[in-house]
């Protein structure tokens, strides 16, 4: 790997927003693509309180930062702030990439969907059209999701959560965009659901590695009973790269069914965003994954 270039005084800034986000990965594969690029550029995670993040996107901006992923919790608050949206990002209502503006302010978009739909496409991507997906989870990685998979073309699209009132609200916000979503209780209709998926994406947080938490990883987000519904040959997709592979997918490929889990997302989500602010198309998306991976246990 190319040696880490010398931090000068015109060095550049880019970076992550979020609450927690020294846990991100996002440095890894972010400064490993600006040195092969040749930018004289740094990424840092930059933790941002709810109560201060319109003050550091403000502050960011005066200094002359050159873009700016966002993550949890301030997807929304970043939609909220940007001067210009790109039509995705406002049919979502979340922003994860902030590129600074010639005339000052913010342009926000959502990188999230190319980077979901990329390792899809991947597998023949006329595979997806008509068939039916379960997502499991109704929080923002979910309307990326949801997005993704309207622009792959499924033709039933449910979305199982175990907060009613939240399920309905999500359902209500993507109803004009995504009129094949349908609303599932995580109990009642998930065996039907299960059993009829070409594709299950989990975005849940369940089964993350937690240092917290050592008992987090073993946790899967379906029930054995609910696994079992699963239809041998479809695909599992978990959002979570850590550890690799998950629980579900552990439990999914041991029925059969082929997986695929988040890191991927991550890389080309990040590699579009680099695009954007850059300018550029010669983003080594190889070279991030493998910084990435290096990582990784």
């Amino acid at each position: 790997m190319t040696e880490p270039a010398a931090i000068s005084g015109q060095t550049a800034l880019v970076g992550v927003l979020g609450d927690p986000v020294r846990h991100s990965l996002s440095p890894a594969m972010q400064n490993a693509a600006l040195r092969a690029m040749g930018l004289d550029w740094v990424f840092l995670a930059l933790p941002a309180p709810a109560q201060r993040f319109e003050a550091v996107v403000a502050s960011l901006e005066t200094l002359g930062c050159r873009g700016l992923n966002v993550t949890i919790p301030h997807k929304q608050a970043a939609c909220a702030l940007a001067d210009e949206l790109s039509p995705l990002a406002q049919r979502l209502g979340a922003v994860n990439t902030l590129v600074p503006r010639s005339g000052g302010g913010w342009f926000g978009t959502n990188t999230d969907v190319e980077g979901f739909c990329a390792p899809l496409r991947e597998q023949a991507p006329e595979r997806w059209q008509g068939q039916r997906a379960l997502v499991l989870g109704c929080g923002g990685s979910a309307r990326a999701v949801v997005a993704g998979l309207v622009e792959l073309g499924f033709d039933t699209i449910g979305v199982a959560g175990r907060d009613p009132a939240r399920l309905q609200t999500f359902a209500a916000d993507c109803a004009t965009w995504a009129p094949q979503l349908q609303p599932l209780d995580w109990n009642a209709a998930d065996a039907l659901a299960l059993a009829e998926a070409a594709l299950v994406v989990n975005t849940t947080p369940v089964g993350m590695h937690s240092t917290d938490d050592p008992a987090a990883a073993a946790r899967c987000p379906l029930s054995p009973d609910q696994l079992d519904q699963l239809r041998t040959g479809s695909t599992v997709y978990d959002l979570i790269y850590t550890p690799r592979p998950t629980r579900l997918l552990q439990e999914a490929a041991a029925r059969g069914c082929h997986s695929l889990d988040g890191l991927e997302m991550l890389v080309q989500q990040g590699a579009a965003a680099l695009r954007l602010w850059s300018g550029r198309a010669d983003v080594p998306v190889a070279l991030m994954r493998q910084a990435l991976l290096e990582r990784l246990p």
